[in-house]
């Protein structure tokens, strides 16, 4: 990890190489996520699992904030991109 919280991603395989390139994305993402939950003690994954059991036997979770800012932005981006599409054909 790096002094910011956010992991240091490295390609073995530059993603420009055709093929090759996604084959660590497709092969060494999906490895290193289970080497990282074989890392977490069975008692912390069992008591986060009972944890997550308990808050969806009270129903997902929803927040009409976030669901109302998630649809704000997507109209202002399908606006920028109707404005930006319509300014250009018109010129």
């Amino acid at each position: 990890m790096s002094k910011n919280g956010r992991g240091v991603r490295k390609n073995l395989i530059p993603d420009f190489i055709p093929i090759l390139g996604y084959l660590d994305d497709l092969v060494i993402t999906p490895l290193g996520i289970a080497l990282a939950l074989k890392m977490i003690p069975t008692e912390v994954m069992a008591d986060a699992r009972h944890q997550a059991d308990a808050l969806m036997q009270e129903g997902k979770p929803f927040s009409h904030f976030g669901a109302i800012l998630i649809i704000v932005f997507w109209i202002m981006i399908c606006g920028a991109t109707v404005w930006s599409v319509a300014r250009a054909l018109g010129d």
